[in-house]
Order: structure tokens, then sequence, then C-alpha cells
């Protein structure tokens, strides 16, 4: 198809705006980038989509989320509010995590990804558990999402916390999965292996998986979320954190670690020596009053700092904004962590860490050659919006009610504000009568 009548932001490195641009989608990339006129021109046969004068942009992504926490909205813990991060583990995500069913899983996952698609989120890494329903899961959410037609990056989370026995299902579900997307390639699924954090894995866990996991393959895990972690690492091993997991060989430019709230200086120089991944999720840190990750000082020296939702909705740009707010607050120093740092944890590395994954084609950029992943934003601004300033005005002006269109791989998944591969309203109606029973059972299970 042709995509005409918008304003293109491109994203390149310089990032440029261009009035009067067409592009020619084939084969879920864009072909060509120019002149409206010429390009309907070369190729006066093909659909046309027309942007109206909105903005078109490549669709967000999100370094880290957990589809299954999509049943955690509303629920009351038992007793009093839990008081520090790892009473919030216990009382809310382990005990969810052990209630959920395969169904809840499936369910989980669409409502998740509709969310998605509402918000102009095209590309997602999820982290998944569901302890009494481990063998196949990432099967059924690979389902979901190649139904809905996002890109996903899906693994397990191994952990101890529920026996030996649990931790080995964890290891042959990734394993499994992998071998699986290998030998049977999709264009918008990926697999990594996943491991919880370091509190609830054991020396002998982490070497099964390291040895486990197929070569080239890294790791996805939480790192230094609450201080609870630092403490256990260095009762068991008398090592950090990040010391720890590189003794074990699960650092690497190919390994996703969330978070890194509670990393010292020799920790960020090992993030950064070794390549490895930091995704900060400052909406979930806030909420579960962890601290503020040291965003600053891990790209100022060199290490790759994206940005996730830990599970909440797929608004990117509101987590633009907590992330630019809440360093202000945490350091009270206006000046920190301005917008533009902002763009280049959610933009550019953001893509960087995607195309690690997804290698046919530039993602998260409008170029020849890259992937036809692009949204359209009805924003009008009232002030000059220029490649310098557009990520103060995404701070200050951009919502996601504002999205109007969402396309990956060449394929329109919301036209016009309404979803086309999903039944939104269905999806919603069958979470909401199914999470009754989740939570029933959740009562069983609550620490």
């Amino acid at each position: 198809m042709i995509i005409t009548n918008g304003k293109v932001i491109t994203w390149e490195k310089p990032n440029r705006i261009l009035e009067d641009t067409a592009l020619f989608i084939q084969d879920g990339k864009i072909k060509e980038l120019g002149d409206r006129f010429e390009i309907k021109a070369q190729h006066p046969q093909e659909e046309v989509l027309d942007a109206h004068g909105q903005y078109i942009m490549p669709g967000n992504i999100c370094a880290h989320t957990h589809f299954y926490g999509a049943f955690s909205r509303g629920m009351a813990i038992p007793g009093s509010a839990p008081k520090e991060f790892l009473e919030i583990l216990q009382k809310l995500w382990w005990s969810l995590d052990r209630a959920l069913t395969y169904d809840d899983v499936n369910l989980s996952a669409q409502v998740m990804l509709a969310d998605a698609i509402r918000h102009g989120t095209t590309t997602l890494l999820d982290h998944h558990a569901s302890p009494n329903a481990i063998a196949g899961s990432l099967d059924g959410i690979a389902e979901e999402v190649e139904k809905a037609g996002v890109r996903a990056v899906l693994c397990y989370e191994v952990t101890d916390r529920n026996g030996p026995e649990n931790a080995i299902a964890g290891i042959e579900e990734n394993v499994r999965f992998i071998e699986r997307v290998k030998h049977n390639p999709n264009p918008l699924i990926r697999a990594t292996f996943g491991l919880h954090a370091s509190l609830t894995l054991s020396d002998v866990t982490l070497e099964a998986c390291r040895k486990a996991a197929p070569a080239g393959v890294g790791f996805h895990i939480h790192v230094a979320e609450g201080d609870a972690d630092q403490y256990d690492s260095l009762e068991k091993s008398g090592l950090r954190v990040v010391e720890r997991l590189q003794q074990h060989g699960i650092l690497g430019d190919h390994s996703v670690l969330a978070h890194c709230v509670h990393v010292d200086a020799r920790e960020a120089e090992i993030l950064a020596e070794s390549a490895s991944w930091v995704t900060h999720q400052p909406r979930s840190n806030m909420n579960n009053a962890v601290g503020a990750a040291p965003v600053e000082s891990l790209l100022h020296i060199g290490v790759p700092v994206c940005l996730g939702s830990d599970g909440f909705t797929s608004t990117m740009w509101e987590e633009w904004k907590f992330a630019y707010f809440g360093q202000k607050l945490w350091h009270r120093d206006p000046r920190r962590l301005p917008a533009n740092l902002v763009a280049e944890m959610a933009i550019y590395n953001n893509a960087a860490l995607a195309g690690n994954f997804f290698q046919d084609a530039p993602i998260g950029v409008i170029k020849p050659g890259a992937v036809a992943d692009l949204i359209f934003v009805d924003y009008h601004p009232f002030t000059p919006l220029t490649p310098d300033n557009l990520p103060w005005h995404i701070v200050f002006g951009f919502h996601e009610s504002m999205i109007t269109m969402t396309m990956v791989n060449g394929k329109v998944l919301m036209k016009d504000r309404q979803l086309l591969t999903l039944d939104e309203e269905g999806i919603a109606q069958a979470a909401r009568e199914h999470s009754q029973q989740t939570w029933q059972r959740y009562q069983q299970f609550v620490l």
C-alpha cells in the first residue's frame, strides 16, 4: 500500500520530520520514501492509506513487560498492605502466578495485546510466569501474539521458589520454545531464556540454566530491583548481584536486565563492559517504592538503558513522562534526565534491543528497508515542533489517545481507533468473567 498525506517522523539519527512525503509498503517493509505524487505515479494500482495530516511514526517498543499480570488490576491483597518490596512479591505476584491456569495465561495475553495495539506499542519483550501451567505456556502466548499481529520476544521465568521440579520444568520450557522458534521461524515471534531474579535462584539452578541455554541465546532477568536482591546475593555468594550473574555467565550483549535500581559503581562498569542491556520501568519502581535507577550514570558510562512497562499498560509515552519527572523528583534537581535522554532510551536503545532479536530489517525507524511498524498520531502542536524539541513535545503534549492507526509488518491492526485483529470488547468481557475464578484461586495461595 501507499501511505500518504502525513508528516513523517523518521527517528533516524539525526531525526527528521518530513512534509509531503509518502511511504510505499511492500512485503511488510518500507520500500520507498519520497514525494507523494511521484510515489503514487509509480504505483498507481496500490491501495492508498490517507493519514489525513497526522504524524506518521515508528511504533513504540516496550523492553520489559509481564502479560501474565493483567488480572492483578483491582485485586485486593488480604490483610495489611505490604510494607516493603519482598512482601509485595510474596503476597501479590508469587501468589497470583501460582493461581494462573492455561486459560488465564492466554486471556491475560489477549488483554495486554489489545492494550498494546490501542496504544501504539508494536514490539514487546514479555517475561512470563505460571508455576502451575508451565509446559506449553509459551506456545499459547505465541499463538495469541500471532492472532493480534504484534511482535514479541517471549521467555519463561525460571525460579527455585516453587521447588526443584518446577525449576527444571521452567528450564525445559525455555529450551523447548527457543528450539521451536529456531526451527519454525515466524516474523513476529522471537525467544530468549527467562530467569526470575538472583534472590530466587540457587547457584545450582543458575549453572543449569547457563548450560541448558542454546548457543548465542541470552537471558531476561530482574536485577537489583529491591535491595533485598543485593542482601540475598551477598549472603549466598559474597558477591553483589551483577558480580554473581557475571560469575555464572548470565551477562552479555543478548541479555536483558530489568530494573538495576540498586547497582553500585563497580556493577555499572561490569554492565558496560559486558554490553548487557538494562531496562528502566519508572512507574513500577514508584509503585513498589524501591527507588529510582541511576539511569543517567548508566547511560554516561555506555550501558544501553532501555524503557519498559513491567506489566503496566503499554502506554510508553506515559513511561517517558514518569522517567522524566521521576528522576527530577528523586534527585530534587530539575536538570536531571532531560527529554532527549529519555528519547535515547525509549527510541534508539529500544530499537537497538529489538533489532538484536529481529535482525531481518531495521526496526523502530522510518527509512527504506525498515519494517513497516507504524502509527498515526493526531497531534496538533500550537508551538513549533522540530526534530530537536520533539522529545519535549512528547513529554508535555503527546498522549496515547491521539494514536488512531497501528500497523505491524505492513498489516493494519487498528484503523480510526478500531481494532481489526482482536475483539477488544469481547476479550474484556471474557477476562472480566474469568478473572473472578482466578481471584478465588489466588486467595488459596496468598502467603
